[in-house]
């Protein structure tokens, strides 16, 4: 074999992988595209029923079309703390199974018209206006690019099949014994790790099998290797992130190479009784695909049952760190970005919790204003979690921007849009309560007070915009886009409830019943409660859609 040989052969291999893994990729995209509601809710459904939660992982995977990217999810929900260990490895054992239509797809014998498809699909997605058309249209020419980078890996193979050198060397691989079915299963699990894709190693595996330069057993032999080569995505994920992350993704290990390792003692009997099941008279392609299903089948059978026991084991492998580790939404940056349907979900989540933080300070600020005695501690928190919510509104930003400078779907970019736009609503709301706060200890600073109907007044105003702060919360958790005429209408009467407050207290003062100091700050303070419903407005009018 010449050096242009060689070349050759490295050129198709290496383009054709190229373009297999980036067809993989506009599937994924553009069924995330298609699907996202879909997938979301399917996500969502996950219980600790490891039944329910195994078919989810299926169902999403066989959408997607990449274990990779559930077992990436999964991790970033763990780690954002919207899904258990106990779920997530139900979830797993799922993707391991719906990962296998990869197989099912790549064995079909239309290769051939991979460039056709490619072609037709990609003149639709350049030129169609039509959302869901174009995302269509990725997905079809994602299918489009996997059978053409397999038809140019398959012409590629063709000259090895001509050396009897490298068929020499090929042969020495194959698993006659344990010692070269290790072989095997090593090489098929370095190969997937440095690919990251088993759908690329299988495809290739699959390819060498139909050009003859490797035999079924050996094919077998590698897909040992290569589902455990899968696993360094979810490990690659769980880096920084918290322990129950990484109790995930060693989950994903552990699970893989202990099938294997049970797999390999009984290898023989097991390829005995997949020739039972398929006749040799069987396209080759087929019959690996099978053994691929078969596996993890197995795998799940095992598993499935000990999902309990698996995760007290990994609770007891990877203890809880001492100090409380609290959840941020700059884990999920890495792991979800690639994955908007997902991602989009998880800041809207996040932003709930914001909301939760409002809440908190809307309470402990009342209890501070109804109170005679000073509260320094209840004081501190409300200052403290002010200071939180600045650091929310920064990582949600920062994700969203992130989010939003790559290729997303126009309504998760509309969604995008509208969450930032009640983020920074939510900060402002709470910039101003602790402003009114503020206004609270200056008074006391000075030696004033308000007047107990002073006090009364402010009470009555505070509880309305609590309320009204609810309110408007509840329909953005809700998504209920119907609120803003309500959200008008309890407006106007803040409004007027702060005029009558602040009429009452300009006559106090005329009265000399106030202290012109004192009736400033009531007044400062009037006005910031009307800013607070101004904001919380603000959030109704972009859950409407409005600008």
């Amino acid at each position: 074999m010449t050096v242009k040989d060689i070349a050759d052969i490295a050129t198709y291999l290496i383009g054709g992988l190229a373009i297999f893994l980036l067809g993989m990729k506009h599937m994924s995209e553009g069924m995330q595209a298609i699907a996202g509601t879909r997938l979301r809710k399917m996500i969502s459904a996950v219980t600790d029923n490891r039944l329910v939660a195994c078919g989810v992982g299926a169902g999403v995977t066989s959408l997607i079309q990449s274990s990779s990217v559930t077992t990436v999810i999964v991790v970033g929900l763990v780690n954002a703390g919207f899904m258990t260990l106990l779920q997530a490895i139900g979830v797993i054992l799922g993707a391991d199974l719906g990962t296998t239509i990869t197989a099912w797809i790549v064995s079909m014998n239309v290769i051939e018209y991979g460039l056709p498809i490619l072609g037709i699909s990609g003149f639709v997605y350049l030129f169609s206006k039509n959302e869901r058309v174009r995302y269509t249209a990725m997905t079809i020419m994602g299918v489009g690019m996997v059978f053409f980078g397999l038809y140019l890996m398959k012409d590629g193979l063709a000259p090895i099949k001509q050396s009897d050198a490298i068929r020499a060397a090929l042969i020495k691989f194959e698993p006659t014994g344990y010692v070269t079915l290790l072989k095997c299963v090593l090489i098929g699990a370095l190969t997937t790790a440095i690919v990251q894709s088993s759908s690329a190693t299988i495809a290739m595996t699959i390819i060498l099998a139909r050009s003859g330069v490797i035999g079924y057993n050996t094919a077998v032999a590698l897909v040992l290797g290569e589902n455990i080569g899968t696993t360094i995505t979810a490990y690659l994920a769980s880096l920084g992130a918290s322990t129950s992350a990484k109790r995930v993704a060693y989950a994903h290990i552990l699970i893989k190479i202990v099938a294997v390792g049970v797999m390999v003692p009984f290898f023989f009997i097991y390829l005995r009784f997949l020739n039972n099941l398929v006749s040799s008279n069987v396209d080759i392609a087929k019959r690996i695909a099978l053994s691929h299903s078969m596996f993890n089948l197995i795998l799940v059978c095992l598993f499935l049952p000990l999902t309990h026991s698996l995760a007290r084991f990994l609770k007891w492998v990877v203890p809880d760190k001492a100090h409380k580790e609290a959840p941020h939404l700059t884990f999920l940056d890495v792991r979800l970005l690639d994955t908007p349907a997902f991602g989009i979900q998880q800041s809207s989540d996040e932003i709930i919790k914001m909301r939760e933080g409002v809440g908190k300070m809307m309470t402990w600020l009342r209890e501070l204003i109804a109170q005679e005695e000073p509260d320094e501690q209840l004081e501190q928190k409300l200052f403290h979690r002010e200071e939180i919510l600045d650091i929310m509104q920064k990582e949600i930003v920062e994700f969203l921007g992130s989010l939003l400078s790559g290729s997303v779907p126009r309504d998760v970019m509309d969604q995008a849009r509208c969450q930032l736009r009640i983020t920074d609503e939510y900060e402002s709301i709470s910039d101003y309560a602790a402003g009114i706060l503020k206004l609270k200890l200056k008074m006391r600073n000075l030696g004033a007070a308000f007047s107990s109907e002073g006090k009364q007044e402010l009470l009555n105003l505070h509880d309305k915009v609590a309320e009204y702060i609810n309110m408007v919360s509840d329909a953005f958790a809700d998504g209920n886009s119907d609120i803003l005429s309500k959200a008008y209408s309890h407006g106007d009467t803040i409004t007027h409830m702060m005029k009558d407050a602040r009429h009452s207290h300009v006559t106090m003062v005329e009265t000399k019943r106030v202290l012109p100091l004192t009736s400033l700050v009531f007044v400062d303070m009037l006005q910031s409660y009307r800013k607070i419903k101004d904001h919380a407005l603000n959030i109704a009018e972009a859950i409407a859609g409005q600008k």
